[in-house]
């Protein structure tokens, strides 16, 4: 029978996180298996050569489905976020996500992070959602650092993640979760700023919140002696809503204008008293809001009777989530294996706003305003007087801006419907001798419906333009659709009820829809021409080959109902994109259990890649090298030319051509410099002065030399000079990879294993988005080709065309494009001991730290150098503090009834880039800061304890952050990147303490 092994390369694995070592041992019907004879096949990660015996020349970190159940997560990316080389996020809990869940390895951006299960692609890289995944079937996580598109195509720059799943599971298997809050509420800073403004805090005293459940069934049989496999799951899970106001962390906004200044909350005019602002008149642009003590009189705008605009987001957004799926596989012989699977999930969540009537600039162009007639019966007098003057008590229409919050109406939901399938299918097997074969490929396709509502503008103007029929309030275009007086003139209007907003809002929803779906099909042969003699004399093995050809297609297609496209604009796309590649890898023992050489391995792959979207042709290697002098030291490096091709909305970017007016406040560089004077009639005469850049710099824009600083240079004062974006080809960026390390694993100190590597990636003609004046500031900074290339010129030297017309000269460039660099480069440490105590059992001890000593790079040539790490704010955004870790001790009985996990985790310092005193970042002696600076190394413990009552059951408690220790707070928090709610949220527990309990029963 064929049997079927899985190692993990370069790691061995215990509870939690595994450190990288040499290949674990196997038993020796494992290795039987795998050297040929009964058909086996071994899946590792970062290599398409299944050796038992292999040795990795990059470190993999791997968690092992121990760690995921001691740490309760209900979701992956709680999983994700506390491995060091992953830059954390929380796609789930943001207000203003999509919902889906991409993985950032080294904080390169997700689109640089290629994602697997079981070796093959999740999905597309825009419809990739890791919370697919059921915790409860993952064997392990692998996270390989370092380029790896030489062995699984684009993508690979950062890293790859594998998820390795229990696809061979046999019996049944009930398996629960559920986890919530259990934080204190103490009064803080933010307690006592927002208490100033009236905003409302949460209670003090010990809140019990966010309440999580993750249950999932599992079944699995063999039949006919074990040839037939099939296995299948369901798993369902649900989050509770938390909201802002639950948590004395989030009690506003926190603000601070001025440098070192007063702290404030950020305020919002959609206050349930009603804004109200004439635009017309006396009055007009004024702010105010009913008067609070229902006078219906106008008072001025002021923080005192602002809102807080904070108070309807979530911490935790409520979802409900299904997945389900299955495995199979069916041997018919040793040289033939049919194998399946096939996931589906369904995610619906929601983000819950107050029900208010939104500003007018809110729709449309943004300029076009409400409209009130004078003779409202709702205005008083004066407020008629205010908003209409001297067309008060007439049925005059004016302008009036509005905004108001219905605090007696149902808040109104944005829904986030994710839905996906992933099916996979092969043949697999061996034949001549030495060689196997598997031809397999993927399909996925992720769909998510964003859902968005809003007031309708035309209802809104509707129910302001009221009149009195025999004694009656009503609408004046009559009641035939529904329409109920909008009373936005008192602070307490009770007829402002839910019918009314329910009028509003009801041709006020829109869905846009995006679909994504992959085709991929992987063939690979592998054989060992040690069989045919082809070794090196002084090595065990032979020579390992694997040759492969792979074809991908990227699909994306979006579209929205008219709702959607009144309100929020946009096209409906259908893009597509495919590429060709084919590989080759090698692994070539030198010398085995030689003298100065127990191991000396060299390794290599080459792909070749062809996109549709790109004329030219791409290539990608690697190169490896191991080597270990004696069994206790392993040295080891590699180094990897890995590429990403743009998405296919990149690539659409990039080569598809539109044009637009640039802001008439742009001049061309090279256009003398105006000014105007008044005339003698009033007229404005213009004045001109020198260009801002040199003759040689405009020549370098193809200016003749006679048309430097002519007036007929500047651009047309009504319109404006011309942008044409896109007409680019995309190339991929490149990136080269580069890791070295030693691996140590003392004979004289048995169970311990501990590992250094270097990493070094650095990115080249990175993709982005670069505007027009990109271009042009470089281009009069530099004079270089790079950038002055993007002006192209009428015959007579100026950049005004006629967009309509598709013109071929009279523009600047801009859109999306190759540019210029990232760097990541750091150290990783890890470590692992294991060690028995005899009668009273074992105890392990699992290390994982990351290093980074830069993580910037150079946006332009005429930009420096910069260097993020251990920063945050400015240029950085949120970065990775220079230093994070996690230690975990594990002990377990003899018996393995009971079983201890402690884990601490550690994040490291954090400045402020006004305090960095770098240049390059924008830190220099005036904007040095004396308060909020500097986030403080942060320090989280959890506990974990497991009762293995009998084989078929056992039980599990845990608590995370067992102090409930409060995250880091700082003011102006949403200025810094994926930064929430007075804190960088992703990076620290926002909620506090959590508590977590678990069962698993085998039937």
């Amino acid at each position: 029978m064929r049997k079927i092994t899985r190692i993990l390369l370069a790691t061995t694995c215990i509870s939690g996180l595994a450190t990288p070592a040499l290949a674990q041992d196997q038993t020796p019907g494992e290795a039987e298996a795998g050297a040929g004879g009964s058909g086996g096949s071994i899946v590792v990660t970062g290599s398409r050569i299944n050796r038992p015996n292999s040795t990795a020349a990059a470190p993999i970190t791997s968690v092992t489905n121990d760690a995921i159940r001691a740490q309760a997560a209900v979701n992956i990316e709680e999983v994700l976020n506390r491995i060091p080389q992953i830059a954390p996020d929380s796609q789930q809990n943001y207000s203003d996500s999509d919902g889906r869940q991409r993985i950032k390895l080294r904080n390169l951006g997700f689109e640089r992070t290629l994602t697997l299960i079981d070796g093959k692609r999740v999905g597309t890289m825009n419809g990739v959602d890791a919370n697919m995944i059921p915790t409860s079937l993952i064997k392990r996580v692998d996270v390989l650092t370092g380029g790896a598109s030489a062995v699984y195509g684009s993508d690979a720059v950062a890293g790859v993640v594998n998820f390795v799943m229990d696809d061979d599971f046999e019996g049944i298997q009930l398996n629960g979760n559920y986890n919530f809050y259990l934080h204190k509420n103490k009064r803080t800073l933010i307690s006592d700023v927002a208490s100033q403004y009236g905003f409302d805090q949460p209670a003090r005293g010990t809140a019990i919140d966010g309440g999580r459940s993750d249950i999932s069934l599992t079944v699995g049989k063999k039949l006919f002696d074990g040839r037939f496999h099939i296995s299948g799951y369901v798993n369902y899970r649900e989050a509770a809503l938390v909201p802002f106001s639950s948590r004395e962390t989030a009690g506003c906004q926190l603000t601070e204008t001025v440098k070192d200044g007063p702290l404030t909350c950020t305020t919002s005019t959609y206050t349930p008293y009603g804004y109200v602002s004439p635009r017309t008149g006396a009055s007009s642009g004024e702010q105010y809001v009913n008067n609070p003590d229902g006078s219906r009189t106008l008072v001025p705008f002021s923080d005192a009777v602002a809102a807080n605009p904070y108070d309807g987001y979530s911490f935790q957004r409520a979802n409900k989530r299904w997945n389900a799926g299955g495995f199979t596989s069916f041997e018919l012989s040793d040289a033939a294996e049919l194998y399946g699977s096939v996931m589906w999930f369904r995610d619906r969540s929601t983000n819950p706003y107050p029900a208010r009537v939104l500003s007018s600039t809110a729709y449309g162009d943004g300029n076009t305003p409400y409209y009130v007639n004078c003779n409202n019966p709702l205005l008083s007098a004066s407020q008629a007087q205010t908003i209409c003057g001297s067309a008060a008590g007439t049925s005059d229409l004016v302008p009036i801006e509005l905004r108001s919050r219905f605090n007696n109406a149902n808040q109104i939901e944005d829904v986030y419907l994710n839905k996906g399938l992933r099916a996979t299918a092969g043949l697999r097997g061996q034949f001549a001798q030495g060689w196997s074969y598997d031809v397999g490929g993927v399909y996925a396709r992720n769909r998510m419906d964003m859902t968005w509502g809003r007031p309708d503008y035309d209802r809104v103007n509707n129910a302001l333009n009221v009149v009195n029929v025999n004694g009656q309030l009503q609408c004046a275009s009559g009641t035939a659709d529904g329409c109920l007086p909008f009373d936005a003139f008192s602070a307490n209007p009770s007829t402002n009820n839910q019918a009314l907003f329910d009028y509003l809002t009801e041709t006020g929803f829109g869905t846009s829809s995006t679909i994504n779906t992959l085709y991929n099909a992987v063939a690979t042969v592998q054989g060992d021409l040690g069989t045919y003699g082809i070794q090196s004399p002084w090595a065990d093995q032979g020579v390992a080959i694997a040759i492969g050809a792979e074809f991908r297609e990227d699909k994306l297609k979006s579209y929205a109902d008219d709702v959607w496209r009144k309100y929020m604009g946009g096209s409906d796309s259908n893009l597509s994109q495919h590429v060709w590649e084919g590989n080759v890898e090698v692994q070539v023992p030198i010398m085995e259990h030689q003298p100065f050489a127990d191991l000396l391995q060299f390794n290599g792959a080459f792909r070749m890649s062809k996109y549709s979207s790109n004329p030219d042709t791409f290539s990608t290697w690697k190169a490896e090298a191991i080597w270990a002098p004696i069994a206790d030291i392993t040295f080891r490096g590699s180094i990897n030319k890995a590429q990403r091709a743009p998405t296919v909305v990149e690539a659409y970017q990039g080569s598809n051509i539109s044009y637009d007016r640039i802001n008439v406040a742009y001049n061309d560089i090279c256009a003398p410099s105006v000014t105007y004077t008044t005339g003698a009639n009033g007229q404005q005469i213009p004045v001109y002065g020198a260009p801002a850049a040199s003759r040689e710099v405009c020549a370098a824009t193809g200016l003749a030399d006679s048309l430097y600083g002519s007036p007929t240079l500047v651009c047309p004062t009504d319109v404006g000079c011309t942008v044409r974006r896109g007409g680019y080809t995309v190339n991929p960026e490149t990136a080269y990879t580069k890791t070295f390390g030693v691996v140590l694993k003392p004979s004289f100190v048995p169970g311990l294993v501990v590992s250094v590597d270097r990493f070094l990636i650095d990115l080249d003609d990175s993709i982005g988005y670069n505007d027009y004046d990109y271009f042009s500031n470089g281009c009069l900074q530099t004079g270089s080709e790079f950038f002055c290339s993007m002006f192209v010129r009428n015959a007579d030297g100026t950049l005004s065309s006629n967009p309509s017309t598709n013109p071929t000269s009279g523009y600047i460039r801009g859109g999306t494009t190759n540019y210029y660099k990232s760097k990541s480069h750091g150290w990783d440490f890890q470590g692992q001991y294991s060690t028995g105590l005899g009668k009273y059992g074992t105890l392990a001890l699992d290390f994982a730290g990351s290093l980074t000593t830069l993580a910037g790079g150079q946006d332009s040539p005429i930009l420096p150098k910069y260097n993020c790490a251990g920063y945050y704010g400015g240029t950085c955004g949120q970065l990775i503090p220079k230093w994070t870790h996690s230690l975990r001790a594990t002990y377990t009985t003899e018996d393995r009834f009971f079983n201890a996990s402690f884990n601490w985790r550690y994040v490291g310092p954090l400045t402020n880039v006004s305090n960095s005193n770098d240049p390059a970042l924008g830190g220099n002696a005036s904007t040095e800061r004396e308060t909020f600076y500097r986030i403080g190394a942060q320090n989280y413990f959890d506990l974990a304890l497991t009762f293995r009552v009998d084989a078929a059951y056992s039980f599990r408690i845990s608590a995370n952050n067992i102090l409930d220790k409060r995250p880091p707070l700082l003011p102006n928090s949403y200025g810094y990147g994926l930064s929430r709610s007075n804190t960088l949220s992703a990076r620290y527990d926002s909620l506090g303490r959590q508590i977590a309990v678990g069962a698993t029963v085998n039937f």
